[in-house]
C-alpha cells in the first residue's frame, strides 16, 4: 500500500510524464506527483484502500476502479476514520500514463472541518 515511507515505488507504475488529476489538483510529471503525495501523507496518521472492482478496457489499455478509502488526519474529524467512495480511471501501456481520481471532496475534506462541516451538513439537509 502506497504511504509516505515508499514513494519512491511510483517510478515502477507510473511514467515519467504521468498527468494525474482528482477534484482539487492537476499533476504534471512523476516529480510533481511524488510532490503531491508527499504533502498529502505528511500529517495522514492512517490510510487504506479497498478497491471492490476493476473493469478492464476491451483493448486492455484503460481500467476503472471502484474503491473507498479509509483515512485518519489529526485535524479532521476529531481524528476518526473518515471513509471516502471513488473511482479512479487509468490509461496506460507499459505504465500508467494517465490517472484520474473522481470522489466528492465534500465526503473527504470539508465537511469534516470544523464550522464549514456544520453549514455543508445544514445545506445537505434543507436541499435534501
Amino acid at each position: 500500500m502506497l504511504n509516505k515511507d515508499n514513494l519512491h515505488l511510483l517510478e515502477d507504475i507510473y511514467r515519467p510524464n504521468i498527468q494525474f488529476q482528482d477534484p482539487l489538483h492537476l499533476v504534471n510529471g512523476l516529480h510533481a506527483l511524488t510532490g503531491y503525495f508527499a504533502d498529502l501523507y505528511q500529517n495522514v496518521t492512517h490510510i487504506d484502500f479497498d478497491i471492490h472492482a476493476v473493469n478492464l478496457s476491451q483493448d486492455g489499455q484503460q481500467a476503472s476502479l471502484f474503491w473507498v478509502m479509509s483515512y485518519c488526519h489529526p485535524k479532521l474529524n476529531k481524528g476518526k476514520i473518515i471513509k471516502v467512495d471513488g473511482t479512479s480511471l487509468l490509461k496506460f501501456d507499459e505504465k500508467i500514463f494517465y490517472h484520474r481520481d473522481y470522489f466528492d471532496a465534500g465526503q473527504m475534506l470539508y465537511q469534516h472541518v470544523p464550522l464549514l462541516g456544520s453549514l455543508i451538513n445544514l445545506l445537505k439537509k434543507r436541499l435534501g
